[in-house]
C-alpha cells in the first residue's frame, strides 16, 4: 500500500487514541482523526504545532518519519526509530564489515546512475544529455575521477542558465532545490532505517557531524527527479521566486510520483524503498548491483 505524506502549516494539536492520528485545529477546534498505519512521513511547519509524547513513540514504531521545519520552512530535523528491523543487528554488522573495494563499487554505481538521471533531465528539458551520459561510462571504481563532480559543472548550468551557481544559501531555484532535496533525504533515512542499515554509516560520505552519511550517499539518483520538477515550475510559474505552500506540497507529492525502475513503473517512494532493501542484500553478498530508478518519459 503507497503511504501518505501529511504536512501542517498551521496551529495544530496532534495526538494519538487507537493507532489513530487525532488532528486538533486550535483555530477552529475542529478535530479529525487519520489511521497512523497509511502515513510515512509528518512535516511539521509551524511554530506553534504541539504533539504529545505517546504519538511520537507511536509514529517511531510504525516507521513513519517526524519532519520538523525552522522558521524559514525548511526542514530541518527528522524524528525517525532506530529500531525498525527484525534483523537490525545482523544488518549493522554486515554493513560495517563491508570492504572497501566493495563500498567503492557502491559508490562507482551511485554516481554513474546519478549522472545518467542528469542526463535524461536535460532531454526532457529539450536539451542534449550526451555529454552527460559519455561522462557516466568513465566513472571508474570509487569516481577517483570525480565525475559526479564534472558533471554537476556541466548539468546546472546547462539546466538553470550559465550564471546558475548551485549553493545551500544562493538565490533562487536553490531555496526550492534545498527544499525538496530535503524531502528526498528524509524518505532515504527512512527507507534506509526501514531496511535495518545504519544510517550514520556512508559508502562515501564521511563526516564526524553528519548523522545521515548513508542517506546523503543513496539520495543522490534521486536528486534529478526534483530538479526536473523545479525546472517544471520554473517555466510555468511566473512568481517562482516564492517558495509558497502550494509549490511545497508539490514537492511533497513527488514521493507518489512514477518512475522506472527494473522493467516496470512504480511510484517513487516505494522504488526507494526497493533500493536500500537492495543495499542491504549487496552488502550481505547475496546482490551485486544496487540498482536505482530512471526518470519516466514524458
Amino acid at each position: 500500500m503507497l503511504k501518505r505524506t501529511l504536512s501542517f502549516s498551521n496551529p495544530f494539536h496532534l495526538s494519538t487514541k487507537l493507532e489513530q492520528l487525532v488532528i486538533f485545529n486550535k483555530e477552529t477546534e475542529d478535530e479529525v482523526t487519520r489511521p497512523i498505519e497509511d502515513i510515512a512521513y509528518l512535516v511539521l511547519d509551524h511554530p506553534q504545532i504541539t504533539f504529545t509524547n505517546a504519538l511520537m513513540q507511536v509514529l517511531a514504531e510504525k516507521n513513519v518519519a517526524v519532519i520538523i521545519c525552522d522558521n524559514k520552512h525548511h526542514p530541518t530535523s527528522m524524528l525517525m526509530n532506530l529500531d525498525v528491523h527484525h534483523i537490525q543487528a545482523q544488518r549493522f554488522g554486515v554493513q560495517l564489515a563491508a570492504s572497501e573495494p566493495l563500498k567503492k563499487q557502491l559508490w562507482q554505481q551511485t554516481v554513474k546512475a546519478k549522472i545518467r538521471n542528469q542526463a535524461k533531465v536535460l532531454e526532457l528539458a529539450g536539451q542534449k544529455g550526451l555529454a552527460l551520459y559519455n561522462l557516466s561510462n568513465k566513472v571508474n571504481s570509487g569516481d577517483t575521477a570525480n565525475c559526479e563532480a564534472q558533471a554537476a559543472r556541466i548539468y546546472f548550468k546547462q539546466l538553470f542558465g550559465p550564471t546558475f551557481q548551485r549553493f545551500r544559501e544562493g538565490p533562487p531555484p536553490n531555496p526550492s532545490l534545498n527544499y525538496s532535496y530535503s524531502i528526498i533525504r528524509a524518505a532515504v533515512a527512512r527507507a534506509l532505517a526501514g531496511s535495518g542499515l545504519l544510517v550514520t554509516l556512508g559508502i562515501h560520505h564521511h563526516n564526524k557531524y553528519n548523522n545521515f552519511a548513508l542517506a546523503d550517499d543513496i539520495m543522490e539518483p534521486f536528486r534529478p527527479f526534483t530538479d526536473w520538477l523545479v525546472y517544471r515550475q520554473l517555466q510555468s510559474i511566473p512568481d517562482y521566486h516564492n517558495l509558497t505552500k502550494e509549490r511545497k506540497a508539490d514537492y511533497l507529492q513527488l514521493l507518489q510520483s512514477d518512475c522506472l525502475y527494473k522493467e516496470g513503473t512504480s511510484p517513487l517512494m516505494v522504488a526507494i524503498e526497493y533500493v536500500t532493501a537492495n543495499l542491504a542484500k549487496c552488502f550481505e553478498g547475496t546482490s551485486k548491483k544496487l540498482e536505482y530508478p530512471e526518470l519516466p518519459e514524458l
